[in-house]
């Protein structure tokens, strides 16, 4: 999604041996940006807003796993930029950052404090743009997503993918959590969205509905 006929446009950029997709996203009128997840791989991500002529002003964050956010801070204090997300419940993932980041392959991985914490009901502006935030526990207690309602898109970490769902069994995961995150939440967002995953291809809430094979309609109506 490059176009600059929309207000928002969104290239995604796989970083860390993890391959997380990190979204680097834009307002087409102001070319201010944000990176959402910039787990790792600076310099990739600094070419790519070389690349799209976009000036970043935040860093963006969804969840505390390390893939995600663990060289946010880094990012933050080379650009000098604030971070904004995510929900204060995954502070104790992100204080972890150091340690994890070595057991990953993630090199330079450390805390950081973010400059705002997030909450669902809140919104983040991104240049003109203002996008949504939903709190999606059950993947990690302190998950959050973003969405942008003109554009039909929401980035939402690792609560849902292309034919699956985040996984549960690390600490403070719950299944049962991350279902009801999933149905109150995303779906109302509208079967037309478009989501970026944290892993893998695009999809689309109504796809998914119909198709994925532990949230789709058909199966939750058996649960």
């Amino acid at each position: 999604m490059t176009s600059d006929t929309r207000p928002l446009a969104a290239a995604i950029v796989p970083v860390t041996p993890l391959e997380q997709n990190c979204t680097l996203l834009w307002c087409t009128r102001t070319m201010r940006g944000a990176f959402v997840d910039p787990g790792g791989d600076l310099d990739k991500l600094k070419a790519a807003a070389a690349q799209y002529g976009v000036t970043i002003e935040k860093l963006l964050v969804t969840h505390g796993h390390i893939d995600h956010c663990g060289l946010t801070g880094v990012l933050a204090a080379e650009l000098g930029v604030p971070i904004e997300g995510p929900h204060p419940e995954d502070k104790f993932w992100i204080d972890m950052a150091a340690s994890v980041g070595q057991q990953y392959g993630i090199t330079g991985a450390a805390p950081f404090t973010p400059d705002r914490w997030l909450s669902g009901g809140d919104t983040v502006t991104v240049g003109e743009l203002t996008l949504d935030v939903y709190h999606c526990p059950g993947h990690t207690p302190g998950h959050v997503i973003f969405h942008h309602p003109e554009s039909r898109l929401a980035i939402v970490g690792d609560v849902l993918f292309q034919g699956s769902i985040g996984r549960t069994d690390f600490p403070k995961g719950n299944h049962q959590t991350l279902i009801d995150s999933i149905r109150t939440q995303l779906w109302p967002l509208g079967d037309e969205t478009a989501f970026v995953p944290g892993h893998g291809p695009m999809s689309t809430f109504g796809h998914e509905r119909q198709s994925n094979p532990f949230v789709a309609d058909a199966v939750l109506a058996r649960a």
